[in-house]
């Protein structure tokens, strides 16, 4: 379907691409991968015709068609989002007003026997047909079923979309684009902006889409779900794949380790000629010989291996001064934006040592509670950082407060302190930017560069709690290998907001759920919350079938299950009893919670450390706090199946 035929791009002397070709077939999905800077977007823009190369060119059927969503784009916001989604559709808009103009034509004329007037009849039939493929009386469905699927509400439909932030804009124009159908699909990252719920809508979308795919996503999840085919560019050469991108990793990694001996044996080869040709260059008897070798040498295919996939990455966190037991305590909060509600009623608590994720909907609150922690917002209820906690925050935006009209490295050299600033040029090398890539401005980074150097100044003072929004954005699949490690190595605790499952997995051991103005606590890993939801989501499902299937027995439904106007007192009065014994409860787990934390701070004074009464104290008030939590958890099941009945 599409032909890439020697394509070469270079930039002054240098060569990003070099004489690259392969071919997209029809319906296959390909990821495309390589560090940041190896050229994907690139190759993305030259194939969707917005970026013309070198030498070489793209070749597809003429009636093909193509959509394309880049990394960065630019928004209209002078529609609601369904009037922004239906211009996916102006091919059928445009179709309607021929079939309008047609009828109006054939409506004014009375010569129903000429030629004329049937070859009229027979275009308002070939373009009623056309109009009929092209989807003409269902598209408002599509629309809504787009929407709904990346995470849009009904309420959303006939809002401004100016009202919007740049990430669900961005949703915006990929509902659009799908909308469209076209041939081929090329994807700049589509999952940087989208909850789990709609990656997930997302990979099921595509993977019975009729449409071609090549995707790039750092995402290993999503890759693997969606792509049967893997095309890696490195050094300005592809390698192709026709596996999963699980299955390349292993291969490649087996590949890699055959060029580095092939590239070793070249360069002991290398070395051996230059000395042989340096010995006996001035020697008459070996004038032959010399010259051959220098032939040899001049026309050697010499090898390369990526200085990057060679650099040493090894991030690690500096030591963190001991925090309190509980670095945040949460209770009763809630956060409005003008008469918006955004959080009702939050109450958490975060433990010392513990890596948890923050998880949901985008827009459900998760980074508006990250910006309550740093006081970046107003709010109402109670929200208490312990002893000693010092925070070390990255933001969603962190890499584009980053100054574009300064370097590398002194990005770095103005933040730095004290001794740190005599290893500044080792930071950076550990982090991709060694020799001339630290002299380089901010403006000429990638956003996976950008993303590696905010990350950076992060490192730069110790910390004890990590608040992380979306940290992976942008990152290749080695520097968030890298992160991940450093992550699970941190001796404090760390609170991630990520939709990324495979970075999640093995991170952390508690996952918060937000929606619907709550916050919900799930103990264990994020592959293990999803199992979770995904059965939650299955009984939904079955309670609304059984509601649809009964729709016609309603009334035999209604007076069959009726309780009496004796049982429905007795049930209003189980369930306000269970509420009091919920509130008693909840009342109960705070005071435990604030008495554990005074005790606390008591064991942390030094004149203190040899009271074993504290501590024997604090041991009784984990185990009652233990047990008021399982009694809680209970009377909260059986208030919610009694409300459910």
């Amino acid at each position: 379907m599409v032909s890439i035929e020697g394509v070469t791009v270079e930039f002054g002397g240098f060569t990003l691409l070099d004489n690259i070709s392969f071919i997209i077939n029809k319906k296959e999905r390909v990821a495309l991968v390589g560090k940041n800077g190896a050229g994907k977007s690139t190759l993305l823009k030259i194939i969707s015709g917005l970026q013309p190369p070198t030498r070489g060119q793209i070749a597809m059927p003429k009636e093909t068609t193509v959509g394309y969503l880049p990394q960065q784009m630019t928004h209209d916001d002078v529609r609601t989002v369904k009037e922004e989604a239906e211009q996916a559709f102006q091919h059928i808009f445009k179709l309607q007003e021929y079939i309008d103009k047609l009828g109006a034509e054939i409506a004014g004329r009375t010569d129903y026997d000429s030629e004329d007037y049937h070859q009229l009849i027979d275009r308002l039939t070939i373009a009623n047909e056309r109009f009929a493929i092209a989807g003409g009386a269902n598209f408002h469905a599509d629309i809504e079923k787009t929407l709904f699927g990346l995470g849009f509400t009904r309420n959303d439909l006939d809002r401004p979309t100016k009202e919007f932030s740049g990430g669900w804009r961005m949703r915006i124009e990929l509902a659009k684009l799908l909308l469209r159908r076209p041939d081929v699909l090329l994807l700049d990252e589509p999952t940087n902006h989208l909850d789990i719920e709609s990656i997930q809508w997302l990979e099921n979308f595509l993977a019975s889409s009729g449409s071609a795919v090549l995707l790039v996503s750092h995402d290993r999840a999503f890759l693997d779900a969606v792509t049967s085919r893997t095309i890696e560019i490195s050094l300005g050469k592809i390698y192709d794949y026709r596996v999963s991108y699980s299955k390349y990793v292993e291969l490649r990694k087996e590949l890699r380790e055959q060029q580095l001996r092939a590239y070793e044996n070249q360069q002991k080869q290398i070395q051996e000629t230059e000395k042989f040709i340096e010995r006996f260059r001035y020697k008459a008897t070996k004038a032959v010989q010399v010259q051959s070798r220098i032939k040899q040498l001049d026309k050697l295919d010499r090898l390369e291996v990526d200085d990057e996939d060679n650099s040493s990455l090894n991030l690690k966190f500096p030591p963190a001064t001991r925090s309190g037991s509980y670095p945040v305590i949460i209770e009763g909060l809630t956060k409005y934006y003008g008469d918006y509600l955004i959080l009702e009623n939050i109450s958490l608590t975060i433990n010392r040592g513990e890596k948890v994720a923050f998880v949901g909907k985008n827009g459900e609150g998760k980074s508006t509670l990250i910006k309550c922690m740093m006081g970046e917002t107003d709010f109402s209820g109670k929200l208490t950082l312990g002893h000693n906690v010092r925070i070390g925050y990255f933001a969603q935006n962190q890499a584009q407060l980053l100054d574009e009209n300064v370097t590398v490295f002194d990005t770095i050299d103005y933040v730095a302190q004290g001794d740190i600033r005599t290893k500044i040029r080792d930071i950076l090398g550990a982090f991709m930017f060694g020799g001339e890539a630290s002299d380089k401005k901010v403006k000429v980074l990638s956003g996976g560069e950008r993303s590696r150097l905010a990350m950076i100044r992060l490192l730069l003072e110790p910390v004890n709690l990590l608040i992380l929004d979306e940290p992976t954005n942008h990152l290749d699949m080695r520097s968030k290998d890298v992160l991940k490690k450093a992550i699970k190595e941190f001796d404090g605790t760390a609170i991630i907001v990520s939709h990324d499952r495979e970075f999640l997995d093995g991170l952390v051991d508690k996952v918060y759920e937000f929606g619907n103005k709550k916050v919900r606590e799930h103990l264990g890993g994020i592959y293990e919350f999803l199992q979770k939801k995904k059965m939650e989501n299955l009984q939904e499902l079955e309670r609304n079938q059984k509601k649809v299937t009964g729709l016609q027995e309603t009334e035999k439904i209604v007076s069959e299950n009726k309780l009496s106007y004796e049982a429905q007192k007795e049930q209003n009065r189980i369930i306000k009893r269970l509420e009091k014994q919920v509130s008693q409860a909840e009342e109960k787990i705070g005071t435990l919670e604030q008495q554990i934390a005074m005790l606390e701070e008591k064991m942390n004074l030094p004149e203190n450390s040899a009271d074993m009464d504290l501590f024997k104290r604090h041991g009784e008030l984990k185990k009652q706090l233990v047990l008021a939590m399982e009694n809680w958890e209970t009377l909260t099941l059986e208030l919610e199946e009694k409300n459910e009945k």
